[in-house]
C-alpha cells in the first residue's frame, strides 16, 4: 500500500513539473515569435503554433534569399552574353555581306530575345528587392504585375520558340541557321547561352515563382504584336541590304515564306498556351487573370 502511494506521488509530481516546464517553454517561444511578427502577420500554417511559425518564417526567408540569388546569377549570365555578342564577337565576312545596311546583331530574333530575357531577369531581381513574391496579396506591386505580364505574354513563349525552332532546324540542316563558316567566330558555349540557357531559365522561373496570367486576349495580342514587329523589321533589313538575316528564308519562294511564317506564328501561339497550362499545373488554376473583371 505504501509503495502504491509513493509511486502515485512521484507520478503526479513528475507530470506537474513537466507541464510547468512545457508551459514555460511555450510562453518563451510565443514571446520570440510575437517579437518577430510571425503570429500577427498570419504566416504560420498550423494554427499559429509558435514552433511551426518560426520554422515557417525561416523557410520563407531562405526561399526568398535563394530566389534573389538565382535571379542575380541569371542576370549576370545574360549581361555577359549581351556584352560578348555586341562588343567582343566580330564576324568579318558577315559585315561585308551586310555592307549596304548593317544593324549588327539586332537583325536576329535570337538577339531580340536575349535582350528581353536580360531585361526580364533584371525586372525579377528588382521585384525581389522592392516588390513582392507573395501569392496572398490582394493588391500586388506594379513591378510584380509587370513581371508576371512580361513573362507570361512574351518571355516564356518567345524563349521556347527561339530554342525549339533553332535546334529543330539545326537537326535538319545547320547551314539553314548556323553555317559552319561561323564556328571560328561563334563559340559553342555562346551558342548554348543564346539558344539553350534561354529555355532553361524561363522554365526555372516558371517553377520558382508563381504568376498571374493575363487574359488570353491581352497576352496573345502582346505576343502577336511583338512577332509582327520583328517580322516587319526583318523585311526592312532585307529591303535595305538585299540579304536575309536567316539563310532558310533565302531558299523559300514567297508563297512558301508566307506558309512558313504562318506555321511559326501558330507555333509561338501554341507555346503561349503551353506556358499557361504549365503554370496551372505547377501553381494551380485558381488564380485570376490580370485585368480580368470581377464577377458581381
Amino acid at each position: 500500500m505504501l509503495l502504491h502511494i509513493t509511486y502515485a506521488i512521484y507520478y503526479l509530481k513528475r507530470r506537474y513539473v513537466s507541464r510547468v516546464y512545457f508551459e514555460q517553454l511555450r510562453s518563451s517561444c510565443c514571446s520570440v515569435v510575437r517579437a518577430s511578427g510571425c503570429l500577427s502577420s498570419g504566416l504560420s500554417p498550423a494554427g499559429q503554433h509558435p514552433v511551426y511559425a518560426i520554422v515557417y518564417r525561416t523557410k520563407k526567408m531562405a526561399a526568398s534569399i535563394m530566389t534573389t540569388f538565382t535571379h542575380s546569377v541569371i542576370s549576370g549570365l545574360y549581361v555577359f552574353t549581351v556584352y560578348y555578342a555586341f562588343f567582343v564577337m566580330h564576324i568579318p565576312f558577315m559585315q561585308e555581306r551586310f555592307k549596304k545596311f548593317d544593324v549588327g546583331q539586332l537583325k536576329y530574333l535570337t538577339i531580340w530575345n536575349l535582350l528581353i530575357q536580360t531585361f526580364f531577369s533584371m525586372v525579377c531581381l528588382l521585384n525581389d528587392l522592392i516588390g513582392s513574391n507573395k501569392d496572398d496579396e490582394k493588391q500586388k506591386p506594379w513591378i510584380r504585375r509587370f513581371k508576371d505580364f512580361l513573362h507570361a505574354s512574351i518571355g516564356f513563349p518567345l524563349s521556347m520558340f527561339v530554342g525549339v525552332t533553332f535546334w529543330a532546324l539545326m537537326a535538319v540542316d545547320r547551314e539553314l541557321v548556323l553555317p559552319k563558316a561561323l564556328d571560328p567566330y561563334f563559340p559553342g558555349w555562346l551558342n548554348h547561352l543564346m539558344h539553350t540557357l534561354i529555355m532553361f531559365t524561363t522554365l526555372l522561373e516558371m517553377i520558382i515563382s508563381s504568376r498571374l496570367y493575363p487574359t488570353r486576349s491581352q497576352g496573345i495580342k502582346a505576343l502577336i504584336t511583338f512577332m509582327l514587329t520583328y517580322l516587319c523589321w526583318m523585311h526592312y533589313v532585307y529591303y535595305r541590304s538585299g540579304v536575309w538575316a536567316y539563310p532558310v528564308i533565302e531558299v523559300l519562294s514567297w508563297p512558301l515564306r508566307i506558309v512558313f511564317y504562318a506555321i511559326l506564328l501558330l507555333l509561338v501561339i501554341g507555346l503561349y498556351f503551353v506556358g499557361e497550362k504549365l503554370n496551372g499545373l505547377i501553381w494551380g488554376d485558381n488564380k485570376k487573370a490580370i485585368g480580368a473583371k470581377k464577377k458581381k
